[in-house]
C-alpha cells in the first residue's frame, strides 16, 4: 500500500510541524459580534472543524429517551442496530461500532464522566453502555476520527462522551438544597420511569448532588402488536458527584463521581439483537455497571500557562448469563467481566506567539484493561497501555488550526488462560482547519491517520500471532463548510447549518470479513464515504425549525472482488417544526424520513415516522418549578425496520413525564 503510507506520513509530519510552529497568516482587524442564538432544539457546531453534535440537558429531558442510544441517534451519522432495550441496543456512526453480530467492532469510544467504557465483541449483545439517560447533563456525539486523539485510539467511527449532571445544574451556583422529582409513563409497553434528585451546596465551593433512577422498560411491542421482547428490563441506578474548590482564589478543585446501573432480565432469548430464541435458547441475564472517577483540577491564578488535571478512573462492567432453555451451544452459561482502571495527567497551556494564540492540551495516560476468561468466545487477558498525546488549538486570525498526535504502547497478556503475549506501538495524528470567510461563512476539512490496536478478543484465535501483531489502520479526509447569521429574513430571526462530507479508508482489516464455512476470510479494505448535514432556523415570535441528513456509501474489497459495506444505514432525513411560547410552552412536529436501502444483500425499505412533543413549564403560582412533558412517538404506528436492526421499531407510544423542582 505505498499511497496509504505516503498519506500517513504526510498526515503524522504535518501534525508534528505544526504543532510547535505557526505559519504565516495575514492579520486582519478583529471584528466583535453579538453571539448569535439560535432558540431551538439544539445549536448547530459552526465555531469547529469537527463533526461534531452536542446534545444538552434540556434536549436529554425533552427526548423522554429509554437508553442513551434512543438519545444520541438524532445526530446525523449515528444510527442504532435496535433501540428500546438497554442490553440490545447499539451504537453505530459512519457504519462503525455496533453490527449484526457484536454489539461493537472497538472503533466507537464511549467516556462517561473521564472513564472508559465497554469495547468488547460479545456475541449477540448490544453496546455495553448500561447505564440511564437521566443521569447525564450532556451527550457529545464526535463523528469521525477529528478531535478523538485526545481521548483514545481507534476511533475511527467516533466518540460518545457523557457528562454526568451536578448540584450547580439544580442549584445554580448558589448555597441551598434543591430537589427535583421525576416520573414518566409510556403507553406502549407500560413503561414506567422514578428519578429523585438531591442537591445540597452549603457553600458556593462545595457541592454535592446524589441521583436515584428506577426504569422499568415494560414490554413494548411494533405497529402490529408484536412483542419486541420477552420480558421488559428493570433497570435501577444511583450516582453520586461531589466537587470541593478551595484555595486562596479557588485555584484548587477536587471532585469524586461514584455511579451504578444494574438490569436483570429472566427467561428471555440470549440474542439480544433479534430476540429470536431458537436458535441460541434462553437465559437468565444480569448485568451490573460500575463507575468511579476521582479527580483533581489545578488552574494557576499566575500563569495560564498551567492548568492541570489529574484522573483516576475506574470502570466494572459484569454480565451473568444462566441458561434456561434451548439448544445449549456453550454460549448460555458463562461470566462476562471486563475492568477498566485509567490514569490520566493533562495540562492545557494558553498562550500567544508571533503569529497566533495557542490552546495546547499534553498529556500521558496509562490504562490497564482486563477481562476474566469467558470461553472461546469472549478469552480472557490484560490489555496495558501507555499513551502520550497533544493537541493544539492554533488561531491565526481567521484560520483555526489543530493538530494532533497520540503515541501509544500496548501488552496485551493472555498467558494466565493459556493464550499467548504480544507488544506494540502506533502513532497517530491529524489536522483539522476552520476558515472564517466573512460574511458568516466558514470553509472547514481534516485530515486524519489512526490505528486500532489488536483487542483481546483476538488472542484465542488460531491466526492469533498474526492478528495481535497487527493494527488496523484508517485514513480520513473531511471538508465542508458552515454558515451562521440572524436579521436575514425578518428582524430577530437566526439561521446556522453544516454541511462535512467525508471519505475513510481502513486497511490491514482484522475486524471484519466474509464467513465461508467455519472461517472468516478477511477484506483487504474498506472504504466509506458521504456526507452529514445540520441546520437550525428561528424565528423572533419563537417558530423554529432543525434539520439534519445523512447520506452514506460503504465498500468492501477482497482479493480483487468489490462489494456494498453492509454496515451502511438507510439514507435519512430528520425534519423537526416547533414553536416556544417563551419559557412557558414549547411545541414540536418531528418527522424521520428513511429511503430504501438497496445496497445489500438484505435489502430493508424506507419509512417516513411522525413524533409530537409538547412541554408546559408553568412560571408563576403553585406549580411554578413544575414541568409536563408530552410525547407521541410513531404517530401513525407504523411497521418499520431500520436497514442496520434485526427486529421492528416499537409502535405508537405516548410518554407523560411530569418533573417538579422543589
Amino acid at each position: 500500500m505505498p499511497a496509504r503510507h505516503s498519506v500517513r506520513a504526510l498526515l503524522l509530519c504535518s501534525a508534528a510541524l505544526t504543532l510547535p510552529v505557526s505559519a504565516f497568516a495575514q492579520e486582519e482587524a478583529a471584528i466583535l459580534l453579538a453571539p448569535i442564538t439560535v432558540e431551538s432544539k439544539r445549536e448547530v457546531q459552526t465555531d469547529t472543524a469537527l463533526s461534531q453534535t452536542i446534545v444538552d440537558a434540556e434536549e436529554i429531558q425533552d427526548r423522554q429517551a429509554d437508553t442513551i442510544a434512543d438519545l444520541i441517534e438524532t445526530a446525523p451519522g449515528v444510527n442504532l442496530i435496535n433501540g428500546g432495550s438497554p442490553v440490545g441496543s447499539g451504537i453505530n456512526i459512519r457504519g462503525f461500532g455496533a453490527n449484526g453480530t457484536y454489539g461493537t467492532d472497538s472503533k466507537v469510544g464511549i467516556v462517561v464522566g473521564g472513564a472508559t467504557k465497554g469495547s468488547e465483541e460479545l456475541y449477540r449483545i448490544g453496546t455495553q453502555l448500561y447505564t440511564d439517560p437521566s443521569l447525564y447533563r450532556e451527550a457529545v456525539v464526535l463523528r469521525g476520527m477529528g478531535g478523538t486523539l485526545e481521548y483514545g485510539s481507534g476511533y475511527f467511527g467516533g466518540l460518545l462522551m457523557l457528562e454526568p449532571i451536578q448540584a450547580a445544574d439544580l442549584t445554580g451556583g448558589e448555597p441551598g438544597v434543591k430537589l427535583r422529582q421525576t416520573l414518566q409513563y409510556s403507553s406502549n409497553g407500560d413503561g414506567l420511569v422514578s428519578s429523585t434528585t438531591l442537591a445540597w451546596q452549603p457553600s458556593e465551593w462545595v457541592e454535592f448532588l446524589a441521583n436515584y433512577t428506577w426504569r422499568d422498560t415494560g414490554t413494548p411491542e411494533d405497529g402490529d402488536g408484536v412483542a419486541l421482547m420477552d420480558e421488559g428490563s428493570e433497570l435501577p441506578s444511583w450516582l453520586i458527584n461531589s466537587r470541593v474548590t478551595f484555595g486562596d482564589s479557588g485555584e484548587h478543585q477536587l471532585s469524586l463521581l461514584l455511579s451504578e446501573t444494574q438490569s436483570e432480565e429472566l427467561d428471555v432469548p440470549f440474542d439480544s439483537f433479534s430476540w429470536d430464541g431458537t436458535q441460541l435458547g434462553n437465559v437468565d441475564r444480569a448485568v451490573e455497571d460500575r463507575t468511579a472517577v476521582l479527580r483533581y483540577d489545578y488552574a494557576s491564578p499566575t500563569s495560564s500557562l498551567l492548568n492541570l488535571r489529574a484522573e483516576l478512573s475506574y470502570s466494572d462492567q459484569y454480565i451473568d448469563v444462566d441458561y434456561i432453555s434451548g439448544p445449549p451451544l456453550g454460549l448460555n452459561d458463562t461470566e462476562y467481566r471486563y475492568e477498566t482502571t485509567k490514569f490520566l495527567v493533562k495540562n492545557t497551556a494558553y498562550f500567544d506567539g508571533a503569529f497566533a494564540a495557542h490552546d495546547l492540551r499534553t498529556g500521558i495516560e496509562v490504562e490497564r484493561r482486563e477481562r476474566v476468561d469467558s470461553a472461546s468466545s469472549a478469552p480472557g487477558g490484560t490489555d496495558r497501555r501507555v499513551s502520550v498525546f497533544v493537541v493544539d488549538d492554533i488561531t491565526m486570525g481567521a484560520l483555526t488550526l489543530t493538530p494532533q498526535l497520540r503515541y501509544v504502547t500496548q501488552d496485551v497478556d493472555g498467558t494466565d488462560y493459556g493464550y499467548g503475549s504480544y507488544d506494540n506501538t502506533a502513532l497517530m495524528g491529524g489536522v483539522s482547519a476552520l476558515y472564517d470567510l466573512g460574511g458568516g461563512f466558514s470553509v472547514l476539512g481534516g485530515l486524519h491517520y489512526n490505528e486500532n490496536l489488536p483487542i483481546i478478543d483476538d488472542i484465542a484465535e488460531a491466526t492469533a500471532d498474526e492478528m495481535m501483531t497487527t493494527s488496523e489502520k484508517a485514513t480520513t479526509i473531511e471538508a465542508g463548510f458552515a454558515y451562521e447569521g440572524r436579521d436575514l429574513f425578518g428582524e430577530g430571526d437566526a439561521l446556522s447549518f453544516k454541511a462535512v462530507a467525508y471519505d475513510t479508508h481502513v486497511w490491514d482489516v482484522t475486524s471484519y470479513g466474509e464467513r465461508v464455512g467455519m472461517t472468516t476470510l478477511h477484506f483487504d479494505a474498506v472504504d466509506l464515504w458521504g456526507v452529514e448535514l445540520e441546520a437550525s432556523y428561528s424565528m423572533q415570535n419563537g417558530i423554529y425549525v432543525d434539520a439534519n441528513a445523512n447520506i452514506a456509501r460503504g465498500r468492501t474489497e477482497r482479493a480483487g472482488n468489490r462489494a456494498d459495506w453492509a454496515g451502511i444505514p438507510n439514507d435519512e432525513l430528520r425534519l423537526t417544526l416547533g414553536r416556544k411560547f417563551g419559557e412557558k410552552l414549547d411545541l414540536s412536529w418531528e418527522a424521520v424520513m428513511a429511503s430504501d436501502m438497496d445496497r445489500s444483500s438484505t435489502p430493508s425499505d424506507g419509512y417516513v415516522v411522525h413524533n409530537l412533543r409538547a412541554t408546559f413549564r408553568p412560571q408563576t403560582g403553585v406549580f411554578e418549578g413544575t414541568e409536563l412533558r408530552v410525547g407521541i412517538e410513531n404517530l401513525l404506528d407504523e411497521v418499520y425496520k431500520p436497514h442496520l436492526a434485526q427486529r421492528n421499531a416499537p409502535g405508537r407510544t405516548i410518554k407523560l413525564t411530569v418533573a417538579k423542582t422543589f
